[in-house]
């Protein structure tokens, strides 16, 4: 398997999930004009990272990333045990951080993606932060108790470790969180963590 990834982006989840899986695999790393080049967007007209290349496979999309390297790679155990309970677990969490907090963070990212007027960024930044705090609150909850989002380590996780990541350099109030500091604090000392961070210049 080979991953495109920009160092912060998303994509880093999943080179962290395939640092998880084992097995052998290999990572481009893309600034923003690799992007758009010619090359890149032959494997991904979007222009978009992350995008996964396996043989003559493409497949783009976080969540389906992480589904296809779970399946692929099944002794890793990145959706549960097999059960279908257990992956409907994991799937449940990730797509809260695909889909609930990750686009939570666009506002913030670029405003003007929203609103036109210049002097309306900064509230549309504090809206989205706020949005953020409560996303971050209702994973705090979830996470009392538990190590891992799903309850057991699962493709939800690293998803939700570069949110958090995201949440420090935002602005966003992570005061009071005290069970996603704590997931966090095992994040960031978990080897494959480090091995995936460090390959991206993130470390």
């Amino acid at each position: 398997m080979k991953l495109y990834s920009k160092p912060g982006a998303c994509s880093t989840a999943v080179h962290i999930a395939l640092q998880w899986a084992g097995g052998p695999f290999e990572v481009e790393i893309l600034d923003g004009p690799a992007m758009k080049s010619p090359e890149f967007l032959a494997i991904n007209p979007a222009g978009a990272v992350p995008a996964l290349v396996d043989g003559d496979f493409v497949l783009t999309q976080n969540a389906a990333i992480m589904g296809y390297i779970a399946d692929s790679r099944p002794a890793a155990a990145l959706a549960g045990d097999g059960s279908t309970r257990q992956r409907a677990e994991a799937t449940r969490w990730l797509s809260f951080v695909n889909s609930d907090l990750h686009p939570a963070f666009k506002p913030i990212f670029a405003p003007a993606r929203y609103i036109g007027s210049e002097a309306q960024h900064d509230a549309v930044r504090t809206a989205a932060r706020t949005l953020v705090r409560q996303l971050m609150e209702a994973a705090d909850r979830r996470l009392a108790g538990n190590e891992w989002l799903a309850g057991f380590r699962s493709f939800a996780d690293p998803y939700f470790y570069l949110t958090v990541r995201w949440a420090a350099v935002t602005g966003v109030d992570m005061s009071g969180l005290d069970h996603v500091a704590a997931f966090k604090e095992r994040m960031d000392a978990d080897p494959g963590v480090r091995a995936a961070l460090a390959a991206e210049g993130l470390a």
